[in-house]
């Protein structure tokens, strides 16, 4: 990818982000995420590159749009991988609260991991803990380190977590070392990199979530020098089969971070949809709209916070 595609890719959370506000609080999150995929879609197809969905809404028979396998831009220019989530936190979004998202991750074709729909056990730090965790260790070895890394004792730590039933021996864990946990809903992927923000409050981000959400967490981590590793986790044979198909077949293998998102260039995007921790959700005024998004080079290390101002007459 030669060129600064910034400015592009933001356009295209930031039209999702657009449409989807406007079902903000309605209580219907699929005609929420219907109206993101749609914008994101458009807007994509107006960039001038080939880009090819790695990671999208589902297989061809299952989405109408953004499926696995689609191609996206106008056909000509760079070749690219694009892993979309035209809303991260759908729920939210539909009940009005925090850290609705819509995100992209773009590379260099062959560049993103195929992550199939399936849990991913997952670690992230931020940079000071880079080279000092590893997934296949005890919870109490990973907090030590990362707690010597970042001058603290473990009583200072804090782990993000989902907040779910098949976490609650290593909720356990964390409590008996002397750590804390803030539980969350969804959005795995704003913990992870909350992981690489000091005043964020959030030290390391454990346990089991989607898999195609750790791809987007890999990409912005590895544009703030943080760390990831994932481990794929089949629950059903036809999983198993997908992982196969990819040329997975030790279940136990370690993803690592250049596993995940290879070469040294790759585009993280973001956009608000409603209030959250990383960013301010979308706001209206008449025929206005307000954005606030968040874009990451992994090439040039260049995280931009980005305010917008847009007209919607002709929306």
């Amino acid at each position: 990818m030669d060129r600064n595609l910034s400015v592009e890719l933001v356009s295209v959370t930031e039209a999702a982000a657009l449409a989807a506000g406007k079902w903000m609080g309605r209580g219907n999150k699929e005609e929420a995420d219907d109206a993101a995929t749609q914008a994101m879609r458009k807007m994509f197809n107006s960039i001038n590159m080939n880009g090819t969905v790695v990671i999208g809404e589902g297989e061809m028979d299952e989405a109408p749009m953004l499926y696995i396998g689609e191609h996206l831009g106008t056909g000509d220019g760079v070749e690219v991988d694009i892993a979309v989530d035209p809303i991260e936190g759908t729920d939210m979004v539909a009940a009005g609260t925090e850290n609705g998202l819509a995100m992209i991750a773009v590379a260099d074709k062959g560049n993103l991991l195929h992550a199939p729909d399936m849990y991913m056990e997952k670690i992230a730090v931020g940079p000071e803990s880079v080279g000092k965790v590893d997934i296949n260790a005890p919870v109490i070895d990973n907090l030590k380190t990362v707690a010597k890394a970042k001058n603290k004792n473990i009583s200072d730590l804090v782990v993000a977590i989902l907040d779910r039933e098949r976490h609650e021996n290593m909720i356990q864990e964390i409590h008996d070392a002397g750590a804390r946990t803030k539980l969350i809903q969804a959005v795995d992927v704003v913990a992870a990199i909350n992981t690489a923000f000091e005043n964020s409050g959030v030290d390391i981000l454990l346990g089991s979530g989607g898999a195609p959400e750790g791809v987007l967490a890999a990409a912005a981590l590895k544009s703030l020098g943080g760390e990831f590793q994932g481990k794929l986790l089949p629950q059903t044979r036809e999983e198993k089969i997908r992982l196969n198909k990819m040329g997975i077949t030790d279940f136990n293998k370690v993803l690592y971070m250049d596993d995940i998102v290879k070469g040294d260039d790759a585009y993280f995007v973001a956009t608000g949809v409603t209030n959250g921790e990383l960013l301010k959700g979308v706001h209206y005024k008449g025929s206005t709209g307000m954005t606030h998004s968040v874009v990451m080079r992994t090439k040039t290390g260049t995280i931009r916070f980005i305010e917008g101002k847009h007209s919607l007459k002709n929306s």
